[in-house]
């Protein structure tokens, strides 16, 4: 379930506060690791650009179409660039070369993750033709009308000669099966690929690892693993597939151990089991394969070899991001690049040598070192119930005179991470601080960032062991900071929507809560969301065969006890939450008494992002935060 971290919400900025920052998209590195491209903007249109990984200096701007975007930025064997350039009407395959940019293809539709093959003669781009929608289950959905179910968008493989420009498209892969990623063989006669049958945005928690043959788009079955599957990726040798494989709430948010399996197919082999951190990116180069994993509120580059730990190379309390992962490293596996920021710096990109050593990973940009800080960071570690748990609090620059109230904010997913971001004015965050809160973001029991054992903790416990580590970590935060326990706040969106709802039936510890896009019903959930596959890894069993698992943490069943007031909000085209979970809850809490305000954005999508809704959004969360926590006595 693409139950998205709170802090996509909290990092959500106005129009204004984003045009304040240079922004770095969709960055890639070329395969000597001399030069990364990213689509840059100051908060207005964005332009292909390429740097010099040694220092950062801008060697050449790309921008053919004043009115498109650009994204899928993706390097050629020969050091070319392949992007796509998207308009109003269709999505164009674009290559660039040392003096001229040239179409390759034009989809009639949407597209993504263009690659180019080993010998550089061909571009596999996935392609959706007719899309209804955007890709991923966290956009808004189509309107549910006429007979259900019965036409799926679909997201197949197709193939582009690159010396040939292309008249038609015609996907490689069949019809039926969504494709969700791939990475070519190394002979050029094939790919791997996380795919599924029927409804993509439905079916990706029982996705399989596949072959595809490059010529007859034939399928052919790798593994079938017990657990959720990113990011395959195939050895030089071309023998072995690697993926992350763990407990996953939702495309997109990765993490778990590494597996690997032969490509002619088997059972996949965990070669990081038992670890105490998460792997959140993988590649496999020439040089071996390369990770990104959080280890507690660190992020870390590292190598990683069969039957060893992880050795680690950079390592920073940030966060980072590029491409479709956390880094990208190139060919050889000897230089990383990557986006990275923290709570009290704004995103610069970073490259260099992936060994840790003085001269290794670093700066390169310094396009926003002037952005002031609006939070102090540090990050909180405690232990409950025999679990290293660990969250960040943040505290306005100038603190409040005397004991300030507090905001815990809970992380989506369940199967995700609260990791630092940079607050800006315009955010959920910088709001909050701006008012005087502090701002605490616990990352509980089914959190990544301490092992896979930790992640599945909160399997058929949802709001039990991860509720009492939140609680648990407030009282650390207290011993600690000037935090006034009779002025706490709660809020959260998708999963810690849920929370937030759930909560109100445990404990009155919180003045006054806020709850996005938040389950009530599990219930009733189950038969009204789009995204039914995701609940099985977690409850065992369908709704319909274990109703009383899915009773037992529905806050509608034990509404009487709720006497926090709520404020809710929720997208009316939410796919992944409908919004009829969340008018039970504003049912239940008005028919208890309990003060409580709901609002359904038109057209929105799950978590409501859109900059004049998220804004709305924050104004009237931050208005119920003054009026039920700050006052509170």
């Amino acid at each position: 379930m693409r139950l998205i971290l709170a802090a996509a919400l909290l990092a959500s900025t106005s129009p204004a506060a984003a045009q304040a920052l240079h922004q770095y998209g969709a960055l890639a590195i070329s395969p000597t690791g001399d030069r990364v491209a990213a689509v840059e903007s100051a908060g207005g249109h964005g332009v292909v650009t390429v740097r010099g990984t040694a220092d950062g200096r801008v060697l050449r701007t790309i921008d053919p179409c004043k009115t498109c975007s650009y994204s899928g930025l993706t390097f050629a064997p020969n050091g070319d660039l392949v992007f796509l350039v998207r308009d109003t009407a269709a999505v164009r395959l674009s290559y660039a070369d040392a003096t001229t940019t040239r179409t390759i293809a034009t989809i009639p539709g949407i597209a993504q993750t263009p690659r180019v093959s080993p010998d550089g003669t061909r571009i596999a781009l996935l392609v959706t033709l007719g899309a209804a929608k955007e890709s991923g289950a966290t956009q808004a959905g189509v309107r549910m009308i006429g007979e259900i179910g019965e036409k799926n968008d679909e997201q197949r493989l197709a193939v582009f000669d690159i010396g040939k420009p292309a008249a038609t498209v015609t996907p490689l892969s069949p019809a039926g099966r969504y494709v969700y990623e791939y990475d070519w063989t190394p002979d050029g006669r094939g790919f791997v690929a996380t795919t599924a049958l029927g409804n993509g945005d439905n079916n990706w928690w029982v996705a399989t690892l596949d072959a595809i043959d490059a010529r007859t788009g034939a399928v052919r079955p790798i593994a079938k693993p017990v657990t959720q599957l990113n990011q395959p990726r195939v050895s030089p040798d071309g023998r072995t597939v690697a993926y992350v494989g763990g407990l996953m709430s939702d495309f997109g948010s990765i993490g778990g151990d590494v597996f690997t399996v032969p490509l002619a197919g088997g059972t996949p082999r965990n070669i990081t089991a038992g670890a105490k951190s998460t792997v959140t990116t993988i590649d496999w180069t020439a040089g071996g394969l390369r990770t990104v994993t959080l280890a507690g509120d660190r992020i870390q580059f590292g190598t990683l070899t069969p039957g060893q730990s992880v050795a680690p190379g950079f390592a920073k309390p940030a966060s980072s991001a590029a491409g479709d992962g956390r880094a990208v490293f190139s060919a050889d596996g000897r230089i990383a690049a990557a986006v990275v920021q923290d709570y009290e710096h704004a995103p610069a990109i970073y490259a260099g040598p992936v060994a840790a050593q003085a001269n290794g990973v670093r700066q390169i940009t310094h396009d926003n070192d002037a952005a002031p800080a609006l939070a102090s960071a540090r990050s909180i570690a405690w232990q409950n119930e025999g679990y290293d748990v660990q969250g960040w609090l943040l505290a306005p620059r100038t603190a409040p005179a005397g004991k300030a109230p507090m905001i815990t904010m809970v992380h989506g997913g369940p199967s995700a991470a609260s990791m630092p971001g940079y607050v800006s004015a315009g955010s959920m965050n910088g709001a909050l601080l701006k008012a005087g809160y502090y701002v605490f973001l616990p990352n509980p029991r089914g959190s990544f960032g301490q092992g896979e054992a930790f992640t599945a903790a909160n399997k058929r416990d949802f709001g039990g062991g991860d509720l009492r580590d939140i609680l648990a970590g407030i009282d650390a935060v207290e011993r600690v900071a000037p935090v006034d326990d009779a002025r706490l706040g709660l809020g959260g969106c998708s999963y810690g929507g849920f929370m937030a709802m759930w909560t109100n039936t445990q404990t009155n510890r919180f003045k006054a809560i806020v709850a996005g896009a938040g389950l009530s019903n599990w219930v009733s959930y189950y038969g009204t969301n789009g995204i039914d596959q995701w609940l099985l890894p977690f409850f065992g069993k369908t709704m319909y065969d274990d109703i009383k698992a899915y009773e037992d943490v529905s806050a509608v069943y034990q509404a009487k006890k709720a006497k926090t007031p709520t404020f809710i909000y929720v997208g009316e085209r939410d796919i992944e939450v409908p919004p009829t979970q969340s008018i039970e809850w504003w049912h239940a809490l008005k028919d208890r008494g309990v003060p409580v305000s709901l609002v359904i954005y038109p057209d929105a999508g799950h978590c409501v992002t859109a900059p004049e809704q998220a804004s709305d959004v924050r104004a009237r969360a931050i208005a119920w935060f003054d009026t039920y926590v700050k006052a509170a006595k």
